[in-house]
């Protein structure tokens, strides 16, 4: 059984990763963190209380954290002090937090993805193809799509989309960011031409989604040596 530690368990990822886990019998929730300050810091949820402090690092096998920048950053000290596999979906990270990520995952196993979605991920091999086939005379856009709570924009998904395919043109891929009701998240990518305009587009219908990816990516890590994974590893 995999001893799982969850970051943002009161928001509305962490909630829902503690939700399936709970009901995985492969999984034992052993700590679940909360900022200070949250009023259900000290309260019962499960068998464990929601606790403000990542000491409890040690009780894991595996560290789950979709939060902020800031947040991941503290708690990439605590999963290298105590060696801890981690799996990573914060978006809007700064180049110096993804090069802490790098560097941390020399002594443990990191899983690191924008997007733990099977479809997602899938797009991101199949990207680089199509505009390589479509060649130099389709433009390339990307619109994305969340709700309006999202406070990085664009997405780390869209950012991704728009470096597999800059790396594959050589040319820089414009990208909008919509901010909207309670839109879970959408990305379309936009191949235009003159005489056609080809879209692919991703629409994720729920968190269950991101939730179920990224307890796949724990049980996967779980057992894998140190080093730098993406979700299209876990897939394989």
């Amino acid at each position: 059984m995999i001893k799982l530690g969850i970051a943002g368990v009161c928001g509305k990822m962490g909630r829902r990763i503690f939700e399936l886990a709970s009901h995985d019998k492969d999984f034992e929730v052993a700590l679940a963190l909360e900022k200070k300050g949250t009023p259900m810091i000290g309260r019962e949820l499960g068998k464990i209380k929601i606790s403000s402090t990542s000491d409890g690092m040690f009780l894991v096998d595996v560290f789950v954290d979709f939060t902020t920048p800031d947040a991941t950053e503290i708690n990439l000290d605590y999963i290298a002090r105590y060696k801890k596999a981690a799996v990573i979906g914060t978006t809007g990270l700064s180049e110096n937090q993804l090069k802490k990520i790098e560097e941390i995952s020399r002594v443990v196993p990191v899983v690191l993805s924008p997007n733990m979605s099977v479809g997602v991920n899938v797009l991101f091999s199949m990207l680089p193809q199509i505009a390589k086939n479509l060649g130099p005379d389709y433009s390339i856009e990307i619109v994305e799509a969340h709700h309006k709570g999202k406070k990085d924009a664009p997405s780390g998904t869209a950012k991704k989309f728009a470096q597999v395919l800059a790396d594959t043109t050589n040319r820089e891929i414009p990208t909008h960011a919509i901010r909207l009701g309670d839109i879970v998240g959408d990305h379309t990518i936009i191949f235009c031409g003159n005489s056609e305009r080809i879209e692919i587009k991703h629409q994720a219908h729920t968190r269950d989604l991101f939730a179920v990816g990224a307890l796949k990516a724990a049980k996967w890590v779980a057992t894998k040596p140190a080093g730098l994974y993406s979700m299209q590893d876990v897939l394989r």
